[in-house]
């Protein structure tokens, strides 16, 4: 393989030929051999927001000239656009600032704006500290990206994915409407409702879940950025943070601002763990919606069977014609995973010592890991299961008749320890509840049947 030579304080380090990092990234590469978790791209993509902003405001601000600053927007664009993934191969378990991810991309944008200056004839060189990095800090600009990068995949992903689950359960919600079935409490029976209402109730957590997720990115919006090594910050202008974040508004159209405490902004992620905790509160309902697909498909002959999925695949390697409930199980692994992440990041977020959090790395990964899992679940379970969830009509009438439950409606007409009685007397003797009534002579059969009546147990009594 052929190298050159790169140089940083430490010395002289090999970098392959065909790489566009320096020293700084390749001493990284040889002292973090841990894991293959690497950076995640998003981290990657909001530094290259978060460089070009800071160009261009240290352009405004008289501190770097528009040839430099043009070259590193340039190359940050590019990175953007283009898929150059190998040039940024470290991994998440690295320093805790993020020190060596913030110095991989200051000297790949080094790197690749020098050969445009280059190119042009300008005698212009650009440093990867000096310029690329000018009035910044990894200890500022890691959590920066951090958020931009969070900001930028609730929008993207999660929420999108989020309402096409929530308009496919609204299609079922209104196509099941006059499916009444019998309720279930603690795995009892219960009271009946319609198929359309109980969907109704994923409907709203979903509802529910995507405004605080959405709500939850308001505290990511305040950036770190302005506030350098510890929150002073020293080498920056008073206005450097402002004007990055406006720069990052511009580039993101999601509306930045510059934390009004660099102080919390660099020791403390409470914003994120925030933000994750209404992530957390999605898989929870994520969690009950898909158990409640697969009870309520469970069979077809032994179970409750009041609904089919779709038979995407076959079911057992041993038992033919098998289906199983596989996109509800890929869906509350994912959400078990989402548990263990917010426990993480919990965790993590706690440990911001005097100036500085160095869990950040791993904050972000998990996040991301949890956005984008729980994004990509939710449109497989939509596609691959909810779309295609229909009626078992016959189980469910044959629920709703046997239900013993549906003594609840003589409430009113004979109390409650009578209308007890005849359910417990049908269930002991086998019989229905009309001709247990009838033989304890509470009710004649008219009256029995004009009091119980499963569509008119659906609402509330008049």
């Amino acid at each position: 393989m052929d190298y050159r030579i790169e140089k940083d304080t430490l010395g002289e380090m090999k970098v392959p030929s065909d790489k566009w990092w320096g020293a700084q990234t390749q001493r990284s590469l040889q002292n973090f051999k841990i894991g293959t978790e690497k950076m995640p791209a998003e981290v990657v993509s909001a530094f290259t927001i978060l460089k070009e902003a800071c160009a261009k405001a240290n352009q405004r601000l008289g501190k770097l000239s528009s040839g430099k600053a043009d070259a590193i927007s340039e190359v940050c664009r590019k990175i953007r656009e283009e898929d150059h993934s190998d040039q940024f191969p470290l991994v998440v378990w690295q320093t805790g600032s993020g020190t060596q991810s913030n110095m991989n991309m200051n000297e790949v944008v080094a790197f690749k704006a020098n050969e445009i200056l280059s190119r042009k004839g300008s005698s212009e060189r650009i440093h990867p500290n000096d310029d690329v990095n000018r009035s910044q800090s990894s200890n500022d600009t890691f959590p920066t990206a951090m958020h931009i990068a969070a900001v930028q995949d609730i929008h993207k992903r999660l929420l999108p994915a989020i309402t096409h689950m929530k308009e496919t359960l609204e299609q079922k919600a209104a196509e099941f409407d006059d499916v009444i079935k019998i309720g279930r409490t603690h795995l009892q029976d219960a009271t009946p409702l319609t198929l359309g209402q109980e969907i109704s109730g994923w409907v709203h957590m979903l509802k529910k879940s995507g405004q605080m997720a959405e709500e939850s990115t308001a505290h990511l919006h305040a950036l770190a950025i302005g506030g350098t090594a510890v929150g002073t910050g020293i080498n920056a202008h008073p206005e450097f943070g402002n004007l990055v974040a406006e720069e990052i508004s511009s580039i993101t159209g999601h509306n930045f601002t510059s934390s009004e405490n660099k102080f919390h902004a660099l020791t403390s992620h409470d914003e994120l763990a925030y933000a994750h905790g209404a992530i957390k509160a999605l898989a929870a309902d994520l969690m009950k919606i898909a158990n409640d697909v697969r009870w309520l498909a469970s069979g077809p002959r032994s179970g409750i069977g009041e609904i089919t999925i779709p038979a995407n695949e076959p079911g057992s390697s041993i038992m033919p014609g098998k289906v199983n409930p596989t996109q509800s199980e890929a869906l509350t692994m994912v959400t078990s995973q989402v548990f263990g992440n917010d426990a993480a990041i919990g965790f993590a977020a706690s440990q911001g010592n005097f100036e500085l959090n160095v869990f950040k790395p791993v904050i972000i990964y998990n996040f991301l890991q949890s956005v984008r899992l729980l994004s990509d679940s939710m449109n497989s379970f939509t596609d691959k299961c909810l779309s295609g969830i229909e009626a078992n009509k016959d189980v469910i009438d044959n629920h709703v008749k046997n239900s013993l439950m549906l003594v609840t409606a003589l409430n009113p007409h004979i109390g409650y320890e009578k209308a007890a009685a005849i359910a417990k007397k049908a269930f002991d003797d086998g019989k229905t509840l009309k001709e247990t009534a009838v033989e304890l002579e509470y009710l004649t059969e008219e009256e029995f049947e004009n009091a119980v009546n499963p569509e008119k147990m659906t609402g509330p009594s008049e």
